[in-house]
């Protein structure tokens, strides 16, 4: 297996990925291929890709705003789970906020995606219980 940075070029086979994969939310212009060139410019070295014989089998966007650091998407094809590939990516993303001066890294995971939590409990990422996560669209067309 092979992790390397992400490029624009992985994103047909990434998207194939993320819309397989459940518990995943996916924005019609955020993760359009548009979107997703836009943020991997804007964080050029987080995001990364795992590949076997090159076949993406895993991914992790992942940036950061200057101060903080946030994990996106997420996946691992399911025959590949539990080998640890979804552990190395985040410790490729981690890594590589660490480089960018970054020291906390946060992620937003669906209540009723229990796989997704397991993952990330198990890595170490805790349930914060004082916080309310609110959001607002302001582009209808992002459905």
């Amino acid at each position: 297996m092979r992790i390397r940075v992400m490029s624009i070029e992985d994103y047909d086979e990434v998207y194939q990925l993320w819309t397989s994969t459940e518990g995943m939310g996916m924005r019609s212009l955020d993760d359009s291929p548009a979107g997703i060139e836009k943020f991997l410019r804007r964080n050029p070295t987080t995001n990364y890709v795992a590949q076997i014989e090159n076949r993406i089998i895993g991914v992790i966007l992942c940036g950061h705003d200057g101060r903080r650091g946030y994990i996106y998407h997420t996946a691992v094809r399911p025959d590949f789970r539990g080998k640890g590939i979804g552990k190395a990516l985040v410790k490729a993303a981690a890594s590589a906020l660490r480089l960018e001066g970054i020291n906390k890294v946060a992620l937003v995971v669906f209540a009723a995606n229990d796989l997704g939590n397991k993952f990330w409990e198990s890595i170490g990422f805790i349930k914060r219980s004082d916080l309310m996560y609110r959001n607002l669209s302001i582009n209808d067309m992002n459905v």
